[in-house]
């Protein structure tokens, strides 16, 4: 069933041109991701198509029978409403009977609760109360009653996302789903869960995010806007990134060609009188196709971050026994910690666990109730938070970057103008007179990177900073920070950009408990999924055993997984060659740490405490090095 239909679909913002002429269709059950740079349209073509824009030209036809459900960047509330108002104020009697039933439940008014629970069953909402509990669990939205207007910008987001969750399972049969960067502010068991939650559902789906691993597992085709124009690819992003490179190749090719027929038929013009023929008229008018052909330019731009380090010293920075607290919540619980030069540091854990807290501890900006943060003298921390861009007063971007310097120092010497270094991030020279207010997400985020970098900073603490940023900007930011030769700490929820960067994680398990992890977040994500395999295989097996069977049957019941196993199965997605990819690494790291366990173990004349310490040591790497073994044998079945 054809859900869409676009045609020669134009829009402009003043003199620049968003898309124009552009056509697709979405059939029921495609699952499309939509990427693009920053300001060239993503987010204005999804408000088109939901009815909340208009544009200049063409037409985008959908079918009656089908309804849109569009999640935005910006959510739009009943700011005085409580969150389960806001939550359930469809015109729908199984809605309402929950919304009743959730009220009631907070007031803890018995009288309620019961006609509550009569509505409930009159209605047939139990199935759905449980599918609503799920989302509102997984997403951790408590305190219902509170007003939206208290809420946190991440509340709000994901009380936005369990709203659009919640609507599309009231929605008539036929729902095409649009989505506006929904992992923003999303943890990353959260977004595992949301990547599994949208392909259970088998919704059909229009997406825009810059979460490589997100795209990957929920979509199954790339749209890509540029230059105006829409271009479409079947298959994953590495397929995308392939297919691209060899569009860009042929259209290279063709303008070369091009300009070569552009000089032949430019010298015929010149000689030909003015008085022509009904085949030189003809000729003429295909000289101006070819002319318009041959002037084309594909540029393809790059943010160049080219900064300057200030020199870093021996004493990086040091922690002893810190320890901090909020009430109940206990962020840091004796945490102790050296850092040293070029580290690259992963932080993980869930929301609300203090991981921002404990990036402003390490900066002085928040005093630890006790315990010592030793900062090395040469230490330049830049900070990206996740507040965004601050300012007081809206202005043109150039003069807001003048209050920070005139001039920036360049690690190749010399400097730059404010304009030029602007330049260098992609703000063209209109867009230097933009005002600040008129910027995009991205463009916020990105004028936001510049005016840390310029303080030339050794030590970079990057709260969230792939939010918003789109994927061309991010891979340029990804390559610099590879090369970055200071010290990096990290807290993202996009696990590609994380897998790329960090040597080690700080994973954050609440109570003030931080686990020091050597390896990526996949390489962590494997071997804990694979515990939980050990233990949901171990729990099936004695409960095989529990049964009075004869031996051959307890056998094939025990095996049964194992053959599962050996099954040859489907071509690997590229989230499972990155997976292969970080064990291959990883399996050899862990092999040489055990040779050297086991080499200080011999050594005979080891302290009793030592000998019981690394002993610890090394059956627990022996456990992780077999999950690990076990993991890359199913993978590696895939690869052939």
């Amino acid at each position: 069933m054809n859900y869409v239909s676009v045609e020669g679909l134009t829009k402009s913002y003043g003199i620049n041109p968003l898309f124009k002429g552009i056509n697709f269709n979405i059939n029921e059950g495609d699952s499309i991701a939509l990427i693009a740079r920053n300001g060239v349209g993503k987010t204005t073509l999804l408000r088109i198509l939901a009815g909340k824009e208009v544009p200049d030209a063409g037409t985008a036809k959908i079918h009656k029978d089908v309804h849109l459900v569009l999640f935005e960047q910006e959510p739009q509330f009943i700011e005085t409403a409580s969150i389960t108002q806001n939550l359930f104020n469809q015109d729908h009697p199984v809605m309402k009977a929950i919304s009743n039933y959730e009220m009631a439940m907070e007031s803890e008014d018995e009288n309620l609760i019961t006609d509550a629970i009569m509505e409930m069953e009159e209605r047939s909402a139990w199935d759905f109360e449980s599918k609503v509990k799920t989302i509102l669990t997984q997403l951790n939205i408590n305190h219902l009653e509170q007003p939206v207007s208290k809420l946190s910008g991440g509340q709000r987001k994901r009380v936005s996302l369990a709203k659009t969750l919640i609507q599309i399972g009231f929605e008539p049969k036929h729902v095409l789903l649009l989505m506006d960067e929904p992992t923003n502010h999303l943890d990353l068991n959260m977004i595992e869960w949301l990547e599994n939650y949208l392909l259970q559902e088998k919704v059909t789906l229009l997406l825009v995010s810059h979460d490589r691993y997100f795209l990957e597992a929920v979509t199954d085709q790339i749209w890509e806007l540029e230059r105006e124009n829409l271009y479409s690819y079947k298959g994953d992003y590495e397929n995308y990134l392939e297919k691209k490179a060899a569009r860009i190749d042929s259209e290279l090719a063709s303008i070369d060609k091009a300009k070569n027929t552009f000089r032949k038929e430019l010298e015929w013009m010149r000689k030909q009188p003015k008085a022509r023929t009904t085949k030189s008229k003809s000729r003429q008018d295909n000289f101006y196709e070819v002319e318009a052909k041959a002037k084309q330019k594909i540029e393809e731009t790059n943010l160049q971050l080219d900064m300057k380090m200030t020199r870093l010293g021996g004493k990086i920075i040091e922690a002893k026994k810190v320890y901090k607290s909020y009430g109940d919540l206990v962020v840091l619980k004796g945490f102790d910690y050296t850092f040293s030069k070029g580290e690259r540091i992963g932080v993980v854990g869930k929301n609300g666990v203090g991981k921002s807290t404990f990036l402003q501890i390490l900066q002085g900006i928040t005093q630890p109730d006790s315990g010592k943060i030793n900062v090395g003298e040469t230490i330049v921390f830049g900070h990206f938070s996740q507040e965004g861009l601050v300012y007081k007063k809206d202005m043109r971007v150039i003069e807001f970057l003048k209050t920070f310097a005139e001039n920036f120092p360049l690690a190749s010497g010399g400097s730059l103008s404010a304009a030029q270094f602007l330049e260098l991030f992609l703000f063209t020279p209109d867009k230097q007179y933009t005002y600040l207010s008129a910027l995009s997400g991205g463009e916020k985020k990105r004028l936001q990177l510049l005016t840390i970098l310029f303080k030339n900073p050794n030590f970079l603490i990057l709260d969230e900073p792939t939010n918003d940023l789109d994927l061309p900007t991010l891979a340029v930011l990804e390559q610099f920070l590879i090369d970055f030769a200071g010290c990096v700490l990290l807290v993202s929820h996009d696990r590609y950009f994380m897998d790329k960067l960090v040597d080690h994680l700080f994973i954050f398990e609440g109570d003030g408990v931080i686990r020091d992890y050597p390896g990526n977040y996949t390489q962590f994500r494997i071997l804990e999924k694979t515990k939980q395999n050990y233990a949901a295989l171990s729990s099936d097996i004695s409960k095989a055993q529990d049964f009075s069977v004869p031996a051959k049957e307890q056998t094939t019941a025990v095996q049964a997984p194992s053959a599962a196993i050996k099954k040859p199965s489907e071509k690997m997605t590229f989230k499972e060659k990155s997976e292969l990819e970080s064990l291959n690494k990883l399996i050899p790291e862990m092999e040489e740490k055990k040779k050297e366990l086991t080499e200080k173990l011999n050594d005979s004349s080891l302290a009793y405490d030592k000998i019981i310490e690394l002993s610890e040591k090394l059956g627990a790497l022996n456990a992780q090095l077999e999950e690990a073994e076990l993991r890359w044998l199913v993978l590696n079945e895939k690869n052939y």
